[in-house]
């Protein structure tokens, strides 16, 4: 039913250009989304009617009169009566505050029991009316020791326009990803830049472009035992959930949405 409710939207339509290397599973189906996964989420919040604040870092956690209150960098702490996190796994653990003694031992084992690949994803943004000229939307590459996935984004999600420029994404391996995650990114967007000139030579001067780093990229083992969300404390609600708990793709965000709104719905 979510994916029929956002086809019907056309945040999602399926995917029609040809990718290169691509392991297809028998059964399954492959979307896009046009203008970009953001606004997957973006269609959520929007028929959510949160009130959505953005780049609040939540540094410290504690309990303050029967409530949790949340401490944030730049900004005064906040008070709230459930608190459902949901970063990776990892950073639950680098939290301040009441909520390192209010994970248990076992609790504790199991979540740093979960491991990410960490990988960069480098943008190459181009003019107006640029043409990169491959015979591919996206292509897997098998054989290169830095990258693994590279796209032409506009090509993908199907909106080549002479009025938007073409922009290419590229992903590395996790092998690389680990080895240089605390390198200096100008000199890893070199080597990436340089590896990717050898698999395609064509490729004009971007106008510009974006190399961000991805420390937890995607999960590799999720938290045990735990399908879908971890309770840390019941009185008041401190939950945890996300793609750590089950695994990282759309099926597995929903499923640990699910189960996360189970649990909430009790304490509404």
């Amino acid at each position: 039913s979510f994916y029929e409710e956002l086809l019907s939207h056309g945040i999602l339509k399926p995917l029609t250009a040809p990718i290169e290397g691509m392991v297809v599973k028998e059964g399954s189906c492959n979307y896009m989304a046009p203008q970009g996964i953001s606004s997957v989420v973006k269609y959520y919040l929007n028929q959510s009617g949160a009130d959505v604040f953005y780049e609040q870092h939540v540094t410290c956690i504690s309990l303050q009169d029967g409530k949790w209150e949340v401490s944030r960098k730049m900004a005064p702490p906040e008070q709230f009566d459930i608190v459902i996190l949901t970063m990776p796994v990892p950073q639950i653990l680098q939290l301040q505050g009441d909520i390192v003694n209010i994970i248990n031992e076992s609790q504790k084992q199991q979540l740093e029991s979960a491991s990410y690949s960490s990988r960069y994803a480098l943008g190459l943004f181009y003019e107006a009316g640029t043409r990169i000229d491959v015979p591919w939307a996206a292509q897997y590459v098998a054989d290169n020791p830095c990258i693994r996935f590279i796209s032409i984004d506009n090509k993908k999600r199907n909106i080549e326009s002479p009025e938007i420029g073409p922009s290419v994404v590229v992903h590395t391996t996790v092998t690389f990803g680990s080895e240089y995650m605390d390198s200096d990114p100008g000199e890893v967007q070199q080597l990436i830049l340089s590896h990717l000139e050898r698999i395609v030579p064509s490729l004009p001067k971007p106008a510009s472009i974006k190399c961000q780093k991805w420390r937890y990229s995607q999960v590799t083992k999720a938290v045990p035992n735990c399908p879908g969300q971890m309770i840390l404390h019941t009185q008041p609600l401190l939950i945890c959930g996300g793609d750590g708990f089950t695994q990282s793709n759309f099926d597995g965000c929903i499923d640990s949405a699910m189960s996360l709104a189970e649990a909430v719905k009790p304490h509404l």
